[in-house]
């Protein structure tokens, strides 16, 4: 087999070493939680760990049976020689019915044919080239973006992309039994974004939430005059299944800015515009500028 045709392997392994090399490097330095759901960290670094010497070994394993392919060729086209010269030899020492002309039109023939072969790669293997190079070269490109780039979180823009606010949390909430939560007598001071969401959304009357204290964290997505909405991604599996989740905040003063990692304290309050989707808002008493936590999901 010839090196074009052991190119796509090579892509491919190669493309597995990267990937297993980069997720164990994320991991290593901290960052792998990301990109996918802590759950699932010790699957995919022990996957990774697996996934490295496999793909050397098939690295490997292509380069050698390349060289093999290679011996093997030379030895069948020495043994074909080998035969054809012996047939000649028996042609006219043991008077077989064959003459040189025959013997020099097949030699002519297959002369003629590898010379096309090697004039005319064909169009399928220029495009298999071309192909395999694009591929290579973006592998190798999200491989070093990965090493170099720092790594960033889901954004505002991508929030309101996919419809963030109290009503979208079909998936976001999972099995949680949160209708439970803001009884009386239950501790509601580790409550995330999700959970207050989620609460909002099941609770059918929702006169009895105003007036609970909240103290939470988000990033803020803009939204009407005096007012933004605090939100947290809530990644199920990783963060392309990412679905925001958040609460509307109303304020006295300027809103801050888009992605601006804020800390809201206040009390939870009917939404003054009775045409929103959303029935609760906070109504806040003060919102502090904070940085963006290690860990920016809830799960």
């Amino acid at each position: 087999m010839s090196s074009s045709e052991k190119a796509p392997a090579y892509l491919g392994l190669g493309s597995v070493l990267a990937v297993a090399l980069c997720t164990l490097w994320l991991a290593l330095v901290g960052h792998l939680d990301l990109y996918i759901n802590p759950r699932y960290d010790l699957f995919t670094i022990i996957l990774a760990a697996v996934a490295v010497p496999a793909s050397v070994a098939g690295l490997v394993a292509v380069a050698r049976g390349h060289g093999h392919a290679h011996d093997d060729e030379h030895d069948h086209a020495h043994a074909a020689h080998a035969a054809h010269a012996d047939g000649g030899g028996h042609a006219h020492g043991g008077g077989h019915a064959r003459t040189p002309d025959d013997g020099t039109a097949y030699e002519h023939g297959s002369d003629a044919a590898r010379a096309v072969r090697r004039r005319a790669p064909g169009a399928a293997r220029v495009t298999r080239g071309v192909l395999g190079g694009i591929a290579a070269a973006a592998t190798v490109g999200v491989t070093v973006a990965m090493l170099v780039l720092p790594p960033t979180t889901l954004s505002a823009r991508t929030a309101q992309q996919r419809s963030v606010d109290t009503t979208t949390l079909s998936n976001a909430t999972g099995t949680q039994d949160v209708a439970l939560l803001g009884s009386e007598g239950v501790d509601t001071s580790e409550y995330g974004v999700k959970d207050w969401a989620a609460l909002i959304r099941q609770t059918t009357d929702t006169s009895a939430l105003v007036g609970k204290p909240v103290e939470l964290s988000g990033f803020v997505v803009p939204g009407a005059d005096g007012s933004f909405t605090l939100t947290r991604f809530v990644i199920s599996c990783c963060a392309v299944d990412a679905q925001p989740v958040g609460l509307g905040v109303v304020v006295d003063g300027p809103v801050p800015d888009a992605d601006q990692w804020v800390r809201v304290t206040g009390k939870l309050a009917a939404n003054p515009d009775q045409s929103a989707d959303a029935r609760i808002v906070i109504r806040a008493a003060e919102v502090r500028a904070i940085d963006q936590p290690t860990d920016p999901y809830e799960y």
